[in-house]
């Protein structure tokens, strides 16, 4: 798989479809803080949306898309001097997949979702990406239209396994918005999720995924990004914010972490399927990376799948 669909993978997001939302007249909401990721698409109408910690509210038009990343409090509104109401009082009846109406709706028509994340490393994609990631150029939206589209279809005619479906086109509908971040990367931003807009290092990225176990050297991953030592290392620091041995390391013990928790595997066939030639410098790099020796990770991960099937 390519480097993106790794640390999704790696990350299993779990998506949430949230209600959808049929506006008319002058209303205004606010969704409290919360974590995980959260993606909202406007299909059609306009509004207003006003972030926590933000400078100035956003205008939004049909097509437009939002990803929020970090545990702020938000609101839409189309008038932003009403006091908002809870977000729970709008949707006090609505199943999720279903599609609440206010004051008889039919000017603003939205939809949203949420997805958490296993594990411990959800930072991993919510740390590469700004407050909000808003997906408001034409070209783009028009890249999210079919999604948009399909959504809006889905819950407005309600078939069988309707809510499935839907859940889905969510994880498309987040898919293509980091994309379309992504190809944003030559505007300077810092991390590997920019630099995979970068073809010579989302190549050696690439690389590394695929073949963790292999002995890199510096020498080797600029031969695959097409460059001299020296240019490749500064480029890929500069652009990862890390150096290529450094991100080589922490998707190692990533990868680790996940067979640890997910896996009876033990350290001596997890240290050499990802490049240790003893176990003592597999443990030391990772707890250097993970903040604990391993034995204690993968007995952590499987005490918690044990409380969560108890708790089923």
């Amino acid at each position: 798989m390519d480097p993106l669909s790794d640390i999704l993978a790696l990350l299993k997001p779990r998506s949430f479809m949230s209600r959808a939302l049929d506006a008319g007249g002058r209303w205004s909401f606010q969704v409290p803080r919360g974590e995980g990721l959260k993606c909202y698409a406007l299909l059609s109408g306009q509004c207003w949306f006003e972030l926590e910690g933000a400078a100035e509210p956003l205008w939004l038009t049909a097509g437009d898309c939002l990803l929020l990343p970090r545990p702020l409090w938000f609101r839409f509104a189309s008038d932003l001097t009403m006091q908002p109401v809870d977000v729970m009082a709008v949707f006090p009846q609505v199943q999720a997949g279903g599609v609440a109406s206010i004051n008889g709706g039919g000017e603003c028509f939205g939809v949203g979702g949420y997805f958490e994340f296993a594990g411990n490393h959800a930072d991993l994609l919510l740390g590469a990406l700004p407050p909000i990631v808003h997906i408001k150029k034409e070209d783009d939206k028009a890249a999210l239209r079919w999604c948009l589209d399909r959504i809006r279809q889905e819950l407005r005619e309600p078939q069988p396994g309707g809510a499935l479906i839907a859940e889905h086109l969510v994880h498309m509908l987040l898919l293509q918005a980091l994309r379309l971040h992504i190809a944003e990367g030559s505007s300077g931003g810092v991390g590997w999720l920019f630099a995979l807009a970068d073809h010579q290092i989302s190549a050696a990225i690439s690389a590394m995924h695929r073949e963790p176990a292999r002995r890199w050297t510096l020498q080797a991953l600029a031969a695959v990004a097409g460059m001299s030592r020296s240019s490749f290392a500064l480029r890929f620091k500069t652009m990862v914010g890390v150096s290529s041995m450094d991100y080589l390391t922490r998707w190692r013990m990533l990868l680790a972490g996940d067979r640890l928790s997910t896996s009876r595997d033990s350290i001596s066939v997890i240290a050499p399927a990802l490049g240790y030639e003893s176990e003592s410098a597999f443990s030391t790099a990772f707890k250097r990376v993970m903040g604990c020796p391993p034995r204690h990770y993968g007995r952590r991960g499987r005490d918690a799948r044990v409380s969560g099937y108890a708790a089923s």
